[in-house]
């Protein structure tokens, strides 16, 4: 018999399930690399030449010495023509040339992987024409039937079949295409597969079948042709993996209510346990999946109803283990023979996994169906070998968790009609009275084998943010750090970020409390200008995960310094403004939140073209002034100078000095000193007091904000709320639509997406599928300057300009000189032709 206590979170099946969402995702993430490659401004015009599919071009430059040309992905010229959708006659003539097909890029796919994925069934047929190996193995063990498996090309994998594929190949984790097909549920596929002989009941690396993972998914037409058969063999309904899950324990896990009905049509066991002893009705109970419970009961009777599993849990005891659902607990209540009070074989109640686990409502519910508070479970000491045995009621279970407000109600329950009933912690006939109980913490602080700072957070953070690992499904993989892997994924029916931590991020204090804070953090925050929580996964420092909204537009920083994109003025002061706004909801919370790691990373962009603060991994709470703070959180090259020099009592205004750095980051379209180092550059600011340089077309405005906001006394810099009415007037003034509008077209709308409020130097819309050459508004200055300075001498030009001390990048050298740039330009240039060798006023 298992401990109940040590009963595992998630089971070796579902453990596979979250490596191959996470194995799906990396392998997404890289082909994607492969057909978006992003360093093509350093093509040979031969690579060039095959991406833009010029067929005559080509021929005409190739030589035995370019043949073999690759970029700095790995990527040959092969590779570039099927990214591009060349034509077949193109892919002829390079492989007539001698280029190798079965050539892997640094991201492991052959050109053959990337026509299948693309569904370029012209491309495949001609790779096919060739010596090409159809059973190339790529990324993760795949070959190009896996993947066109993956993607539902039903004609490309009808190809390679034809052409030799072998169709019970398996991958990394023994997966077949068979396999892959039916985790997508692409039933043309399948059918396809299954005409070419595929093995219907081939075993995956933990003994899961193809259709094990179609009942799963919850794909009918799917299930159907495998158990039907449309090949040679019909899969069986009671076939078993390795921890002996039927499919009926899979769509009943998973709440699949027609599949259901369609096993049990042909004959499925609804009775069988798996290695656990867990019924179908167990599964259906621990996921809240209260249509499956009812449909098993009324099709199937009551035999699974009183069977325990090995953990001593009948499907009500399960139900409670979730707490997902009352009424589903409510309607198990109202069987015959199910009573509330039901101890399983080591005498625990449904009160006491209710208790255990936290859920408040659950044990109101079932304290008011008359759950008896002094029933006692025994639980074996296990440390040591030994065999004591502990008596143990749901009060106990409830307060060794920390779960405060249970052993608060619990202890003072008293049951209706029932003087003679009290708690544990009470006196007889006392009228409420109880002894008290001291804090759980410190019954935590002698626990061993988990943090006191997890414990304590899983009983304040609110139920609706308690989410199960298993209830993700893991996309691509979005960004990364020293804490683990940023996902894209789904969760309870929304599109989500999830930041994923790698179990070794959990090996000292410090990381449990940062990880600890953050969550604490986040979800204490509601405004539309920071990113929204949606929950996290607390159950085991190996799946601890932070799931918030995902936002599409990706960071600023992406879209400055990767996609190299230029944005009008208006533009960019719709995002200063967003970021101002959540910075100040952050400082004037009851309880001050400091971020400490603001910068253009942490800044995520709405498909709108707002902006919104994210990434509180190194925030925390500002209680007073005199505490001493962590010493140089957050990235160094927008750190402020009082955090880089050791001080560790520094305040809100901190993060002023990095949002000014970020504005100059804005309107410049570069790096703060992008030259050097992060902790060079931070040294430099701190040490030196250097700033950026101010370019003469940033607004009169902003650069009088900017001086003040990086101004090296803390004290002198202004708070949010100075901030916000001087950046609100600068977006509504004239001269910030004229700038935002060269060429004379009309302002754009704010609802547009993303991509449209992004000109290129030309002033014509871009639509986010180009690479604009030039970093930013400085860069272009820069260019400018350049092509200006090529027809006249520097000493001449500096006559010219009517913009004092410009060097010869085009920034101005001394900053306060900005501020005459009001000065009409007529008076301008008459100073200049008074003066022709001074400097305009």
């Amino acid at each position: 018999m298992g401990n109940y206590k040590s009963r595992p979170n998630i089971s070796c099946a579902e453990e596979l399930k979250k490596k191959i969402s996470e194995s799906n995702s990396l392998f997404r993430s890289h082909i994607s690399e492969d057909l978006r490659p992003v360093l093509q401004t350093e093509w040979s015009e031969l690579q060039l030449a095959c991406s833009g599919c010029d067929t005559g071009h080509v021929i005409s430059l190739l030589t035995e010495e370019n043949i073999h040309e690759v970029t700095d992905t790995g990527l040959t010229l092969l590779h570039v023509a099927c990214i591009s959708g060349g034509s077949k006659h193109l892919v002829e003539v390079l492989l007539q040339k001698g280029i190798k097909p079965g050539i892997l890029s640094k991201n492991q796919f052959s050109a053959l992987h990337l026509a299948t994925y693309k569904g370029d069934i012209d491309c495949v047929q001609a790779l096919l024409e060739s010596s090409v190996d159809v059973n190339q193995t790529g990324h993760s063990g795949l070959t190009s039937l896996h993947i066109a498996a993956m993607c539902g090309h039903r004609e490309i994998a009808s190809c390679l079949l034809q052409n030799g594929a072998n169709v019970n190949v398996e991958d990394a984790v023994k997966f077949t295409p068979l396999h892959i097909t039916c985790n997508f549920g692409h039933d043309k596929v399948a059918e396809v597969l299954l005409q070419h002989g595929a093995d219907v009941n081939i075993a995956g690396s933990v003994g899961d079948r193809p259709l094990h993972l179609a009942c799963g998914k919850g794909y009918v037409r799917v299930t159907q042709l495998l158990v039907e058969g449309s090949g040679k063999s019909k899969a069986d309904v009671n076939v078993r993996d390795d921890e002996e899950h039927t499919p009926i324990h899979f769509c009943c896990k998973s709440g699949h209510l027609v599949v259901l009905h369609y096993l049990l049509e042909q004959n499925a066991d609804p009775h069988c346990v798996n290695i656990y002893g867990d019924t179908p009705l167990h599964l259906a109970c621990y996921h809240g999946k209260l249509e499956i419970v009812r449909q098993l009961i009324s099709r199937t009777g009551l035999d699974s109803v009183a069977k325990e599993n090995i953990f001593s849990e009948t499907p009500l005891h399960s139900a409670c283990t979730s707490g997902r659902s009352v009424e589903m607990i409510k309607f198990l209540l109202d069987q015959p023979g199910v009573k509330a009070n039901c101890q399983g074989k080591d005498g625990h109640t449904a009160l006491h996994s209710a208790c255990y686990h936290g859920h408040l409502r659950v044990v109101q519910y079932l304290l008011e169906k008359g759950a008896d508070i002094n029933l006692v479970a025994h639980v074996s000491d296990q440390n040591g070998g030994s065999e004591k045995r502990e008596e143990q009621t749901a009060l106990m279970w409830a307060y060794e968790q920390g779960h405060d407000a249970i052993v608060t109600l619990v202890k003072h329950h008293k049951r209706p009609h029932d003087e003679s009933a009290h708690g544990d912690y009470s006196q007889p006939g006392g009228e409420g009275s109880y002894v008290s109980v001291p804090s759980p913490i410190g019954k935590l602080k002698s626990m061993t084998r988990e943090k006191i700072e997890v414990l304590q957070l899983r009983a304040d953070l609110p139920h609706q943010f308690h989410i199960l690992i298993s209830d993700i499904d893991f996309q691509d993989v979005i960004g990364s750090g020293s804490f683990g892997k940023v996902y894209k994924g789904r969760c309870r029916g929304k599109t989500v970020a999830v930041k994923r931590y790698k179990a070794s991020c959990f090996g000292t204090k410090s990381d449990v409390d940062m990880f600890c804070r953050e969550v604490a953090i986040l979800s204490k925050l509601n405004s539309p200008y920071v990113i929204q929580f949606m929950g996290a996964c607390l159950d085991d420092p190996s799946q601890f995960a932070i799931v918030t909204q995902y936002v599409a537009g990706g960071s600023l920083f992406s879209l400055l310094h990767e996609q190299k994109r230029l944005l009008d003025i208006h533009s960019k002061l719709i995002i200063a403004t967003d970021v101002a706004r959540g910075m100040k909801y952050l400082h004037t919370l009851p309880q001050p939140i400091i971020h400490r790691d603001l910068n253009s990373q942490n800044i995520l962009l709405e498909e709108s073209g707002r902006a919104i603060v994210a990434d509180f991994g190194e925030s925390q709470f500002l209680r007073t002034l005199e505490d001493n703070m962590t010493k140089q959180p957050g990235n160094l090259r927008w750190m402020a100078p009082e955090i880089f020099t050791q001080c560790t009592k520094y305040s809100i205004k901190a993060d002023v000095f990095s949002f000014s750095l970020c504005l100059w980051e804005l309107l410049a379209g570069e790096l703060p000193f992008a030259h050097l180092k992060p902790a060079a550059a931070a040294a430099e600011m701190a040490y030196h007091q250097t700033r950026p340089p101010i370019a003469v077309t940033f607004p009169k405005p902003l650069v009088s904000l900017l001086q003040c906001g990086w101004n090296p006394n803390p004290e002198d810099r202004p708070d949010f709320a100075e901030i916000l009415p001087i950046l609100e007037e600068c977006k509504q003034s004239g001269t910030v639509m004229l700038l935002s509008n060269p060429s004379g077209y009309q302002s754009l709308s704010l609802s547009a997406s993303l991509p449209a409020v992004i000109r290129d130097h030309d002033g014509i819309l871009d639509d986010g599928r180009s690479t604009p050459p030039l970093a930013g508004n400085v860069s272009a200055l820069k260019s400018r300057w350049e092509q200006t300075v090529q027809q006249h001498s520097v000493d001449d030009l500096r006559t010219r300009l009517p913009f004092p001390q410009l060097d010869k990048y085009g920034y101005v050298c001394d900053p306060l000189s900005t501020l005459r740039i009001s000065i009409p330009l007529e008076q301008r240039r008459e100073a200049s032709k008074s003066s022709p060798n001074s400097q305009a006023p």
